[in-house]
């Protein structure tokens, strides 16, 4: 294994400043990356080839998410929107705004209706993913939001944030469920395992913490 994953396959050039975001298609067979370059690509995973340039953010781009069915792409961006992207041509769908500061991370619903966007703006933003309207707009942070992650069953929907708290939200009410405490300095990433039981999230405090189950109490912290 370590000598399958030590060779390099591949190295993508085309940004001309500092990439942020990268992410495969649920498919394979494409990588997208957002860029301090304003703008999106999306790479052919296999030869490596550039896609498609995407172009429209007027600041930097710092998070890029696939649909679970690989037809659309999101990226939110210091311009305050998330734009859905067409994979497949390139052209944008939708421009989200609604934001009142910078975009943080968005992540697409696991069916793919939905699309969740953090911001600085110390919200959480629930968006159709098809007519662009916003559904809920979730508030109780004190701080900027770092990171969204829908459940994979779709019911929840997890933010962390530099208040040093995980919230996790009812994905279709918007009603705050849990605020999970316990990281000393801010929340930089959250994620569900695949069977929506156990939620992790990243700090800056050094450490990874794990929660199991509907009370996701705190299991374990990797220090």
């Amino acid at each position: 294994m370590e000598d399958r994953w030590g060779a390099c396959l591949q190295t993508l050039e085309g940004h001309s400043s500092s990439v942020n975001s990268v992410a495969f298609s649920p498919d394979s067979t494409r990588l997208a990356s957002g860029s301090y370059d304003k703008t999106v690509k999306i790479w052919d995973a296999s030869s490596g080839a550039c896609l498609q340039t995407l172009e429209g953010h007027s600041s930097l781009v710092n998070s890029v998410a696939f649909s679970p069915d690989s037809t659309r792409l999101a990226s939110g961006s210091y311009d305050k929107t998330v734009k859905i992207w067409d994979a497949s041509s390139g052209a944008c769908l939708q421009t989200l705004e609604g934001h009142s500061s910078l975009v943080n991370s968005v992540a697409f619903s696991p069916d793919s209706t939905r699309l969740a966007s953090g911001s600085y703006d110390k919200t959480v933003k629930i968006w159709d993913a098809s007519s662009g309207a916003c559904l809920q707009t979730l508030e109780g942070h004190s701080s900027l939001v770092n990171s969204v992650a829908f459940s994979p069953d779709s019911t929840r929907l997890a933010s962390g944030s530099d208040d040093k708290t995980v919230k996790i939200w009812d994905a279709s009410s918007g009603a705050c469920l849990q605020t999970l405490e316990g990281h000393s300095s801010s929340v930089n990433s959250v994620a569900f395992s695949p069977d929506s039981t156990r939620l992790a999230s990243g700090s800056s405090d050094n450490t990874v913490n794990e929660g199991l189950g509907i009370s996701l109490d705190c299991i374990v912290s990797f220090d």
